[in-house]
């Protein structure tokens, strides 16, 4: 095997195990710690049959203990932390910009209004799925088309396209908050807002698992194009890339991605923003490594954060604030570390 393709083989080996085992050591941490030896023979009691060493209350009470609620919890957010994280890559590298996060183009703010006005309105979880996914493509839209006003770059008009539709469909969210009932809906908008995996299920999986897979995948597909588009319009079209093409399917994978995450754990920050920069920091700026690299990253992080929220309170503390109070600080030192820098 060539020694490059070696390299990238390697790479890829680590970005898979990474998550993997993550998760794995997860499913022991929790208000009801397991041993190891509990949780691999549940684990293999799915798929062999295995008789005596645990009591038959106990193996059910195990069974839905790792299969029926830690499980599912992990599985989605490896998902999200990756949908947000390579999202954030793909946005940076679209916008050469290595400030820009996921929700530049107004992408979280629609779908906070849209799931605040499912709770209003309907207050149904598959409601709440599908406004926040329905009016978070809506941002992303409406974006494209304000920014087709200016006569200016069109990353810089994307991004004031963005600015806009976030500041309106914020505004939206605070009228839904005051219009809310103080004792049901209020607390209930203010908690999906603030971002959590608690009530995680395999629906949950199934309903935001599509247009995450698909925006992943679609930016993993387009990581060489990134890479072009990162390097200016005019010498993306001389290397014969159709810029206005690209630049239009890299946004809206990366819309389709953040809007899977938002509708199903609510708004998390600050991992489309850190992540990048620390796959930088490990694999430099190629993107064709870079893109999966986050992948690995955010669903790795999402899922320790996670555990974390899990462990340090008896009642979990929401995901938004923890990646809020790990990620701000630690940005400021990756700040530090680059010095302003990134590309």
């Amino acid at each position: 095997m060539h020694p490059s393709r070696r390299w990238f083989a390697s790479r890829y080996l680590l970005f898979i195990a990474a998550p993997i085992a993550s998760v794995f050591v997860s499913l022991f941490l929790g208000r009801y710690p397991l041993t190891v030896g509990t949780v691999l023979r549940t684990i293999a009691g799915r798929f062999v049959p295995l008789d005596g060493g645990i009591p038959s209350e106990l193996a059910e009470l195990y069974d839905m203990l790792i299969w029926g609620i830690r499980m599912p919890r992990l599985l989605l957010g490896a998902l999200v932390g990756g949908s947000l994280a390579v999202s954030g890559a793909s946005f940076q590298g679209l916008f050469y910009n290595p400030l820009v996060s996921s929700g530049i183009l107004g992408v979280s703010a629609g779908a906070g209004f849209g799931a605040a006005l499912a709770i209003l309105l309907f207050d149904n979880t598959a409601a709440i799925y599908l406004f926040s996914f329905g009016f978070g493509l809506l941002a992303m839209l409406l974006s494209y088309m304000i920014g087709r006003f200016y006569q200016a770059a069109p990353t810089v008009t994307l991004v004031l396209g963005g600015v806009i539709v976030s500041s309106i469909f914020s505004a939206l969210v605070s009228l839904a908050k005051y219009a809310a009932d103080p004792h049901t809906q209020l607390p209930a908008i203010v908690f999906w807002l603030m971002g959590s995996l608690a009530s995680a299920r395999y629906k949950d999986i199934a309903a935001g698992g599509i247009p995450m897979v698909l925006g992943i995948a679609g930016l993993f597909s387009l990581r060489w194009q990134i890479n072009v588009l990162s390097m200016g319009d005019k010498e993306a079209r001389t290397l014969g890339v159709n810029t206005s093409l690209a630049r239009g399917l890299v946004a809206l994978f990366a819309t389709l991605a953040t809007a899977g995450a938002v509708c199903v754990s609510g708004v998390i920050g600050w991992v489309g923003l850190d992540i990048p920069h620390i796959g930088r920091m490990i694999v430099g700026n190629d993107n064709r490594v870079l893109i999966p690299c986050c992948i690995s990253l955010g669903a790795t992080f999402l899922i320790l954060i996670d555990d974390l929220a899990r462990l340090i309170s008896g009642s979990e503390i929401p995901l938004g604030i923890l990646t809020a109070l790990v990620g701000a600080p630690f940005f400021v030192y990756l700040l530090k570390k680059t010095k302003g820098g990134g590309f």
